[in-house]
């Protein structure tokens, strides 16, 4: 048997409830394909706050750094919400995390269900067959660039270095050569000097992917072409607000938050899987969330960070099957309780 560790950060609102059913499917296919995993629970975000005064502490961080990977369940809800910028917020956690751990690159996998077609504001015939992963460039860009206000101006500063281009980049063409080897860099090199530099890296990091396609596509081009051919796009790359706008776009092909999955990754094996939905403190402690994105991540884990893609295979398998077998949560329009959808889980797993 191999041993891996892996951080269990449960969160706050329905992170316990989702993550439980995580561990308990994933422990089922991770022994069958020879993989013993130790799962260290540690708190971060408001519930950290909570004891420590703090949403990441240094301890949980240092746990987070030494582990194989961490599943994140939720963070954040209104009892921690507050306009004074002295006080913590549990999403401070989360980008401590982020810059603790190193992660450049933010991956969301957009596969609509073919039981959920019709759910997708799409028709079903232009996303029959999508199948396509978003890599967002994460710790540069706009978002970490110098900004300020001066009287009546305002600015932000978008910068990128070639290493911070060409890390992502390379990301995103491992990526491909595990799937349908084509790469999609968007940009805005019509324009922006930034662009520009992306353009050239990416091109210059594809020589060293021969097996790999290369395209070429302006973000606002892209943006229409998501709509209009999903299913034609493998892997796209692009850099940080390019990719938070596009990566939220593709979701919405799915036509449920409850099913997307996402990882943050660096240089290393390690990662930070989570659920792209929310905390849902509405619903907390009902027994009614939906489990399915919390799997879909932890599938994730397996594949990426746990080195077991088989046992990632049979999770995704299962959520299809589950869906295709008529389980609907609160989310999907149904009623299934949380522990149905782990005994369905369970029970495809077993098929």
């Amino acid at each position: 048997m191999r041993n891996a560790t892996v951080v269990v950060l449960e969160g706050d609102g329905i992170g316990p409830e989702v993550v439980a059913v995580a561990r308990e499917v994933v422990d089922l296919v991770a022994a069958d394909e020879g993989l013993s995993i130790s799962w260290d629970e540690h708190l971060m975000g408001g519930c950290s706050i909570d004891v420590h005064g703090t949403a990441l502490t240094d301890e949980v961080l240092r746990e987070c750094q030494e582990a194989d990977a961490v599943l994140l369940g939720a963070v954040g809800g209104p009892k921690w919400d507050t306009t004074d910028p002295e006080a913590p917020r549990p999403e401070q956690g989360l980008l401590g995390l982020r810059s603790g751990l190193g992660l450049f690159a933010n991956l969301r996998p957009v596969k609509p269900i073919p039981a959920l077609y019709d759910a997708s504001p799409l028709r079903r015939e232009r996303i029959e067959g999508t199948d396509l992963l978003v890599v967002r460039e994460l710790t540069g860009g706009l978002y970490f660039g110098d900004s300020a206000r001066d009287g009546e101006r305002a600015y932000d500063t978008l910068e990128y270095t070639v290493e911070e281009i060409d890390r992502v980049v390379r990301r995103a063409f491992d990526a491909a050569r595990l799937r349908r080897g084509k790469v999609t860099s968007v940009d805005k090199a019509n324009v922006l000097e930034t662009s520009r530099l992306w353009r050239e890296r990416a091109t210059i990091v594809s020589e060293d992917y021969t097996d790999v396609e290369l395209d070429h596509l302006l973000v606002d081009n892209a943006a229409m072409q998501l709509l209009m051919r999903p299913a034609d796009f493998d892997v796209i790359v692009t850099e940080n607000m390019f990719g938070d706008i596009l990566s939220d776009e593709a979701a919405q092909l799915t036509g449920s938050i409850g099913l997307l999955p996402s990882a943050s990754v660096g240089e290393g094996r390690g990662g930070l899987y989570e659920p792209v939905h929310g905390s849902a403190p509405d619903i907390a402690g009902l027994g009614v969330a939906n489990p399915l994105a919390t799997v879909l991540s932890a599938a994730m884990m397996l594949r990426y960070s746990l080195d077991a893609p088989r046992a990632a295979d049979r999770l995704d398998a299962a959520v299809a099957a589950v869906l295709a077998e008529g389980l609907r949560t609160g989310d999907l329009g149904g009623s299934a309780t949380t522990r149905e959808a782990a005994d369905a889980l369970l029970g495809a797993l077993a098929a």
